[in-house]
Parts: C-alpha cells; structure tokens; sequence
C-alpha cells in the first residue's frame, strides 16, 4: 500500500488531530496529564495506525491496522462524551468533533471491507 497520504481517511483524520489540539487547548491545566494527555493520545493513534498499516507488506496487516486505529476511534468518542459531560467541551464543539469521528469511521470500515 505505502501511500497512505493519498488515503482521504488518514488526511481526515490528521485534520481531526489538529482540531482535538486546538480544542483541547482550553481543557483545565490540572487535566494535562489526564483527559487532555489521553484524547490527544486517542486521537494521533488514528491517523498514525492507518500510516503503519499501509507500511507493511500485506493486506492483512493493513486490514490489523485499521482495526486498531477504528479502536482509537472509538476510545476518543468516548473521551469527548465524557469532556463534554464535564463541561470541558461545549455542545457545539462536541457535535462537530462527533460527525467527524463519524465521517471517519465510516470511511475506516470501507477501505477495511475494501481489504477483504
């Protein structure tokens, strides 16, 4: 595969770190090392298994790769409910961020089934 910049689903999802970045920026200072540390963690395992699976040589470890970073996915939803759920994310943030995770999801389990 190796081409993985060319992959819209690794571009979106760098696109979604960027904006967790500048989210997460307001989060409290005390949260640095919890919640804040956590999402951005979630949130560059995305993109960054998508860029690894496409590095190896076989379609089944793409296919591995994808599954972990659809976990990462999953992980940051969950985080973002709960930063939203303490008022360290407002509705409105919450709402865009979930229809981007949205987005690439679905594009993660597409190129997934593509793999098959």
């Amino acid at each position: 595969m190796n081409n993985y910049k060319e992959l819209k689903v690794w571009q979106k999802s760098v696109d979604l770190a960027v904006k967790i970045y500048e989210s997460t920026k307001t989060f409290p200072r005390e949260e640095a090392y919890g919640l804040t540390s956590q999402i951005r963690r979630s949130v560059v395992s995305i993109a960054s298994n998508i860029a690894e699976g496409a590095g190896r040589n076989s379609k089944k470890d793409f296919k591995n790769f994808l599954a972990i970073s659809n976990g990462s996915i999953c992980e940051l939803e969950t985080q973002l409910r709960i930063a939203n759920r303490i008022d360290f994310l407002n509705e409105s943030s919450f709402e865009s961020l979930q229809k981007d995770i949205t987005e690439i999801q679905k594009m993660n389990w597409a190129l997934q089934k593509t793999l098959s």
